[in-house]
């Protein structure tokens, strides 16, 4: 069984900062690309960081400049650093990984239950 759980979510003032991590755990081989999405009601999940197993970052143009994503592979973790948040950066937050089972050796995406961000004005 492979878990992603994620945590650091809440209440934050317009400004702020807030730190975002997730931890991967279960019977895990290889975790290659892990990332951030978000999502509002009625809107379409979104990406918002994605860091490769080699340390390769994609961001939304949104979040470029504000926010950092990084990874501790022997913690099988990944964080995103958000800082000057806005309003609009209000959502729930996800977190995504792209995984090898060590039972059977395939690869596919996993998800975690997500965290909610709010940012205040």
């Amino acid at each position: 069984q492979v878990q992603l759980v994620e945590s650091g979510g809440g209440l934050v003032q317009a400004g702020g900062s807030l730190r975002l991590s997730c931890a991967a755990s279960g019977s895990i081989f290889k975790i290659n690309t892990m990332g951030w999405y978000r999502q509002t009601p009625g809107d379409q999940r979104e990406l918002v960081a994605s860091i490769t197993s080699g340390g390769i970052k994609n961001y939304a143009d949104s979040v470029k400049c504000r926010f950092t994503i990084s990874r501790d592979n022997a913690k099988k973790t990944v964080y995103l650093q958000m800082n000057s948040l806005k309003t609009e950066d209000t959502a729930v937050f996800y977190c995504n990984a792209d995984l090898v089972r060590l039972l059977d050796r395939t690869s596919r995406a996993y998800w975690g239950k997500g965290t909610l961000v709010t940012v205040s004005s």
